[in-house]
């Protein structure tokens, strides 16, 4: 422990080295792999741990050959242990060969991507998100908890005897009840959820097929996103419909960068080149968030997709679209304000 203390430049050569070479005996003496019995273990080593079980012999470590192993079975294993992808089904949890995770490129689920920021998702996170939670906020002091909410369903007015003990009735005008408003925190901040463009084929353009490639095209080329054909669910004789034959519209259903950057060529545009437009009606709400409108086939000619290959696409065949805006907000008013701070514009009444 003297040794220690002795400051190096007042040691010999020789003895450096000799000091040297016991500290490195101190440190390389003591390893896991060399422990025999329990008196050289820690106290937090459990008695009956692996660290106290017999090594192999050598004769069994110099007989270990896996090459020969493999070479000497009679039967290969499964395909499925030489490849270095995934199997190609999902066979349950308990088996022994499983998938990696979607986010692994080895994955047969994986997506490369994002590899730009949309500039109306970076305006959003950076400007609009900030301003939404300064206009939306709803303060209630530490300690107190916001009023009770109101009746949401209907009762009965006790006109007739037979109001009596009647269950209370829904709102008026709507099976379901709409979404119950939260306080805005920054934790729920409205944003934009996804968005749904489709077009609907009038029953004249069933027969014909070209309407519903032309309208699955020029989806395709607007929304950067596959169209899906949607089919009957009924059989109606008078309008030659038949179930689950006959194809009625299709869809694209956006999401992440897609829905940004479609929102931001409609916005930059196609609505500042419609002449007059009023902009979106302030009552095409569903009560729950949700906003839409639409666009007339002389407004989709106007995406820079279509404009640029115009000639490959009959006139009479361009469709007109109908976007579906879906938000994470609770109420129209909510919704309204983000589509507006994104320069969607609104004109008539507003409804709530």
């Amino acid at each position: 422990m003297a040794a220690c203390n002795i400051p190096s430049r007042l040691l010999t050569l020789r003895q450096r080295q000799r000091f040297t070479c016991l500290r490195c005996q101190w440190n390389t003496r003591r390893r896991a792999s060399t422990y025999t019995n329990e008196t050289d273990l820690s106290e937090d080593v459990v008695p009956d741990s692996s660290l106290l079980a017999p090594q192999p012999s050598q004769d069994v470590i110099t007989s270990w050959d896996p090459v020969r192993r493999s070479r000497s079975r009679r039967k290969q294993l499964p395909p499925s242990r030489y490849k270095f992808r995934p199997p190609r089904y999902y066979r349950g949890p308990l088996h022994p060969h499983q998938p990696p995770p979607p986010s692994s490129p080895n994955s047969r689920l994986f997506i490369p991507g994002p590899f730009s920021l949309p500039r109306l998702q970076q305006t959003y996170t950076s400007t609009l998100a900030p301003d939404l939670l300064s206009l939306l906020y709803t303060h209630h002091p530490p300690g107190t908890l916001p009023g009770p909410s109101g009746q949401r369903l209907r009762g009965w007015d006790n006109t007739s005897p037979y109001h009596k003990n009647r269950p209370l009735r829904g709102p008026r005008g709507r099976p379901n009840l709409p979404l119950m408003k939260r306080p805005i925190t920054f934790r729920n901040i409205p944003r934009l959820e996804k968005i749904v463009v489709h077009h609907v084929i009038r029953s004249g353009e069933n027969r014909d097929s070209s309407y519903l490639h032309v309208a699955g095209m020029i989806l395709q080329a607007v929304t950067n996103v596959r169209a899906t054909v949607c089919k009957a669910r009924h059989s109606i004789a008078n309008f030659s419909m038949m179930k689950d034959k006959t194809a009625m519209a299709v869809k694209a259903e956006l999401k992440g960068e897609d829905m940004y950057c479609f929102l931001s060529k409609v916005v930059d545009v196609v609505m500042p080149r419609i002449k007059e437009y009023k902009g979106v009606s302030g009552g095409s709400g569903d009560g729950s968030g949700n906003l839409a409108f639409g666009l007339q086939p002389s407004a989709v000619g106007m995406f820079p997709e279509v404009e640029v290959n115009y000639d490959m696409y009959p006139p009479k065949m361009i469709p007109s679209i109908d976007v579906m805006v879906c938000t994470t907000a609770t109420n129209d008013r909510d919704a309204r304000v983000l589509l507006s701070s994104m320069g969607i514009p609104f004109h008539g009444k507003h409804v709530n």
